[in-house]
């Protein structure tokens, strides 16, 4: 998959063993941070936390991504290397770890090496719940591969209007996909039942002074995947850098979209509170733990690995 590269819909079809596709990333894995966070939704993160592995790249190009210092295509990205085997480790480490899940954060165009990795750690006794956490601007090839490992999709739905995707998602055509992407995971996982750690929670981000388009969200959603996904929907953006300002959602909009939510019946899932102490959701990679310690902690074998590495 890798001498062809078809794994996002960027389909760039270049050699990865040789050079680097559209996500900025070759053939070798590179992950930022591996640990337990606290900061998903309650049934992921259970009681200590669910089990991190943030992979470096990405297929889209955000314009305020959160996790922007490990997501574009830059040689001094923060992360390490890992081979299959060592990815494989980190897994094993995590469920030791007490994690209540692990949580695949933006590995869609490193599919191939971590369901190898995978299959590695089943033989040596992996068993937690896998949760794919990705952008949702994936490939029908790349997620025919992963979709026999997961267990939940947490994937995101940003947007169904392209003028917004331009802006906000670097892909005008980001959400030319969304149909497809929903359609097949809800054909292979037609229901959702998060106490057992099954099936597909959607999370949708407000964007500022785009009301109208999340309007548009909902009321798809509400007719094509209510009944099979639960919904997060998310009212916090920040641009992490701080060198943009967006008024937030304000309390008449908050207490609309509540409103729509009822009258369209969309029950199942979870509402992100409104909070003064935005910050604490902006990562710091630079960190041995991007997150305030108060919700996360470093996986030691990642952190011993890393030291090892970038000593050699």
């Amino acid at each position: 998959m890798y001498e062809n590269c078809r794994l996002c819909p960027n389909f760039c079809e270049v050699d990865r063993h040789k050079t680097k596709g559209a996500c900025g990333q070759t053939d070798r894995v590179r992950i930022a941070w591996s640990g337990l966070h606290k900061g998903e939704e309650p049934p992921v993160s259970g009681e200590y936390g669910s089990g991190m592995i943030f992979f470096t790249g990405c297929p889209l190009g955000c314009r305020f991504c959160q996790n922007y210092q490990i997501s574009s295509p830059r040689d001094d990205a923060y992360g390490i290397e890992v081979t299959t085997d060592e990815l494989s480790e980190i897994m094993l480490a995590l469920q030791d770890f007490k994690a209540a899940s692990l949580n695949l954060v933006t590995g869609t165009h490193f599919i191939p090496s971590i369901a190898a990795s995978l299959d590695i750690a089943k033989k040596k006794g992996f068993c937690l719940p896998v949760v794919w956490n990705s952008s949702g601007y994936e490939s029908q090839e790349g997620l025919q591969i992963i979709d026999p490992y997961i267990d939940v999709y947490l994937v995101d739905v940003k947007t169904y209007d392209r003028n917004v995707a331009a802006k906000f998602c670097g892909r005008a055509r980001y959400c030319d996909y969304m149909d497809s992407v929903m359609d097949f995971i809800v054909s292979r996982h037609p229901h959702t039942d998060l106490d057992r750690m099954k099936g597909t929670l959607v999370r949708h981000l407000v964007f500022p002074g785009e009301l109208d388009a999340t309007k548009q969200f909902l009321v798809r959603f509400a007719q094509k995947y209510r009944k099979s996904c639960y919904l997060s929907l998310m009212v916090q953006f920040i641009p992490p850098r701080g060198d943009v300002y967006f008024p937030p959602v304000s309390d008449e909009e908050y207490d609309e979209l509540i409103d729509m939510l009822d009258i369209l019946g969309i029950d199942d899932g979870f509402v992100q509170d409104r909070s003064d102490d935005d910050i604490l959701w902006i990562p710091d990679f630079r960190k041995d733990v991007p997150f305030p310690s108060s919700f996360a902690a470093a996986l030691p074998y990642f952190l011993e690995l890393k030291r090892k590495k970038l000593s050699l």
